[in-house]
């Protein structure tokens, strides 16, 4: 407002003098909390001015009667001078809000805002003979607005999960720009809760923040150490003299720092997350609004600080869970891969092929066999691997494990959670696990992993462990099969003739080829045995059913066969007493035979074959020529009537004429669509093959071959071939 009213000649006393405006102005403002000030002339001569004027802009009160720019004279290249002469000459007032004003010394600046009124104040004629300035100090509320802004601004970036580093680094610069002489830092806890680890320091060298990375949480260790161990406010105003400080001095004043302020950042649950320090390069105490700024934003790095550890916390949950589904597909993949194979050795070198390199770059299996342990598997990602392995030291330290880890029926491992001394030192491995294969109460082998570039961790360690105990259980299943298999097979080969007798005058092969795995004894059969007069008997034949009660026939079929065979000079009646004993054994009554018998005598020309049908595939005749004949008289099976009448067959081989002899597992195998290979795919067979075709072994390969091109390799039924080729 005018202190003078603006109309010409409105004031008719006389001008005052100017003790008595000042004693008027000190009445008015004296005590006032705005900033006043009363200039005179053109010079703006300070003329009066209340204590608020120069707690705000300095000086010395006794300087009135002076120009204003010679007594603050920072005030004239901020054109403070130019715009009162602007008042001054126009008569024109000027308003300002929010004005800036750097005040004090060069060395001792302060920034300053302010809302300024610059008044033109007119003498008693109406004249402009100074200016009144009067202004509010507005820097505390312009403070308080950019930090509410820059609280905003860190909310902000916090609820959209920016990266921590850039919250605490923005909230350090913010800091800094609001008070130049504030350097801050912030310390982060670690996980143990036992040293700070550096989390931002912008205004600090590199240095500093390089050697204060790391240290102890403690006692009278520097002001952030010292906060975060007694969780309150750490002020050290002089760093040189202060104990705490003890051994940083030297790093301090290189850096260029003389105080540190120090606030522990506390999570809600009380939990310290790290320390929050404002350094001063001067020696200093804090001011109130230093240790509300100190607090306010500690409160703001431990929102950060929470945030951004839930948010990591929830990003490893969600690898534990992944890592924890990608396990279990793993195990669980394993396992059925090793379920699959049914022989105890290929069990277990599935398994073996399996860890590597998924949990180890070499794998080794070991079990133990008749009381004696042996490596049954190795799978090696490399050949350096699979070379170092066999190197005798390390040999010999794994089989050391692995006995120790059959006696004991535990693991050994020289992971860290171990006791110190459980295992060997292994050259060339960085660590290893050997891992018990257990079941039925009884360890029966390990399953050695191990590692030649980084420690196996505990993930590692637990998984080897779960995929050994499910192996166990397979490879157990695996060594039952084979055992069965091996009974089935050292029974079968006990139903037919170790190796084909030497017959002059004739060239003699056979197969045999069990169905699926051979888990079975089959009914299928042949044999070839001397009889008296320089004779030979053979014989094909198949027994209904499979099993021991096949195997039994079977048996009773070759050796009614051999002893009849041996009275009897008839092939008719020779099966006429296999039918009779049969017929009159307790087996079930559903077990029937089918069989082709004969009797050859070699001559000097020819070999002479008799022989008779009961029931079974038509035997074959291919001639040197190529051509193929079906022989077709036949008789009833087997063990189905007490009586047996059948009509013998008589046939002469000549070189080179061969007799083929099948069981129905040839001739019934089917193809994808179902279809039989029957006996005219089998003549075709025959007939395919070039005319100068001898040798009987070379008969039973094209028929095989024939056989496994139209229905494959896998069989439902036992497949039995007989050649006899003349010579």
């Amino acid at each position: 407002m005018s202190l003078q009213s603006d109309r010409p000649g409105a004031i008719t006393t006389y001008p005052r003098s100017t003790p008595r405006r000042s004693a008027e102005y000190e009445d008015l403002f004296d005590q006032a909390p705005v900033i006043f000030a009363a200039l005179s002339g053109p010079s703006h001569l300070l003329e009066a001015a209340n204590p608020a004027f120069f707690e705000a802009f300095g000086g010395d009160r006794g300087g009135t009667g002076a120009p204003l720019a010679h007594l603050i004279p920072e005030l004239v290249p901020q054109g403070v001078i130019d715009r009162l002469d602007a008042v001054y000459r126009t008569g024109t007032p000027y308003r300002a809000r929010g004005g800036r004003l750097v005040l004090g010394a060069p060395g001792a600046e302060r920034e300053g805002f302010f809302d300024f009124t610059y008044e033109p104040r007119r003498d008693a004629v109406g004249e402009v003979d100074g200016v009144v300035v009067i202004a509010v100090e507005t820097t505390v509320y312009h403070h308080a607005q950019l930090l509410a802004a820059e609280q905003r601004l860190l909310l902000e970036q916090i609820a959209r999960d920016a990266p921590l580093a850039d919250i605490l680094t923005g909230m350090a610069r913010a800091i800094e720009e609001l008070s130049p002489e504030l350097i801050v830092s912030v310390l982060l806890a670690d996980p143990e809760g036992l040293h700070l680890r550096h989390g931002t320091g912008p205004g600090l060298p590199d240095f500093y923040n390089e050697a204060i990375d790391g240290i102890a949480i403690g006692p009278d260790i520097g002001s952030c150490g010292t906060a975060a161990y007694l969780r309150v406010p750490v002020i050290v105003t002089d760093i040189t003299t202060d104990h705490r400080w003890d051994g940083y001095q030297d790093l301090a004043a290189r850096a260029g720092v003389a105080a540190c302020w120090s606030t522990p950042i506390l999570a809600t649950d009380d939990r310290l997350l790290g320390t929050f320090a404002m350094y001063h390069r001067a020696p200093k105490a804090p001011e109130d609004k230093d240790l509300a700024l100190s607090a306010a934003f500690a409160r703001i790095a431990a929102l950060a600080i929470e945030r951004h550890q839930a948010m990591e916390a929830g990003r490893a949950a969600q690898e534990r869970e992944k890592e924890a589904r990608e396990d279990l597909a793993f195990v669980l993949d394993a396992s059925t891969a090793i379920t699959r194979e049914l022989h105890y050795a290929d069990c277990l070198q599935c398994l073996a092929r399996l860890t590597v390199p998924t949990l180890a770059p070499l794998c080794s299996v070991h079990v133990v066999e008749d009381g004696l342990t042996r490596r049954i598997a190795v799978a090696a990602a490399s050949r350096a691997e699979e070379d170092l392995l066999a190197s005798p030291v390390l040999r010999d330290q794994v089989d050391e494990a692995v006995a120790r880890v059959l006696a004991s029926g535990t693991t050994e491992t020289d992971h860290a959670g171990s006791s110190p001394g459980d295992g060997p030192e292994l050259p060339g491995v960085t660590g290893y696990v050997c891992a018990p294969l257990a079941t039925r109460g009884r360890t029966f082998g390990a399953l050695t992993l191990l590692a030649t570039d980084h420690p196996l961790d505990g993930h590692v360690i637990a998984l080897a462990e779960e995929l050994a105990r499910r192996a166990a259980s397979s490879a157990d299943n695996a060594h039952q099969f084979s055992d069965r298999v091996q009974l089935a097979r050292d029974l079968q080969a006990g139903l037919l003739p170790p190796e084909l007798p030497r017959i002059p005058g004739a060239d003699l092969a056979a197969s045999y080829y069990p169905a699926g795995e051979g888990l079975e004894v089959g009914g299928d059969f042949y044999d070839v045995f001397p009889l008296p007069d320089d004779r030979w008997a053979f014989m094909i034949g198949d027994v209904c059913g499979r099993g021991a009660l096949a195997a039994t026939t079977t048996g009773m079929v070759r050796h009614t066969a051999r002893a009849a065979a041996r009275l009897l000079h008839d092939p008719a009646a020779v099966v006429a007493a296999i039918n009779t004993a049969l017929a009159g054994n307790s087996l079930d009554e559903d077990y029937f035979v089918s069989l082709v018998y004969g009797e050859l005598r070699p001559t000097p020309s020819h070999l002479a074959l008799e022989l008779i049908r009961a029931g079974h595939v038509p035997p074959l005749v291919r001639r040197t020529d190529g051509t193929v004949e079906q022989l077709v008289q036949s008789g009833l099976l087997l063990g189905i009537a007490p009586d047996f009448d059948g009509t013998v067959c008589r046939v002469d081989l000549s070189p080179g004429d061969s007799l083929v002899l099948v069981t129905d597992g040839i001739t019934e195998a089917r193809s994808a669509a179902g279809e039989f290979f029957d006996e005219h795919r089998l003549a075709e067979a025959l007939l395919a093959l070039p005319a100068p075709f001898s040798g009987a072994a070379a008969l039973i390969e094209a028929i095989h071959t024939a056989v496994t091109a139209f229905a494959g390799r896998s069989t439902p039924d036992d497949q039995a071939a007989l050649v006899l080729t003349a010579t």
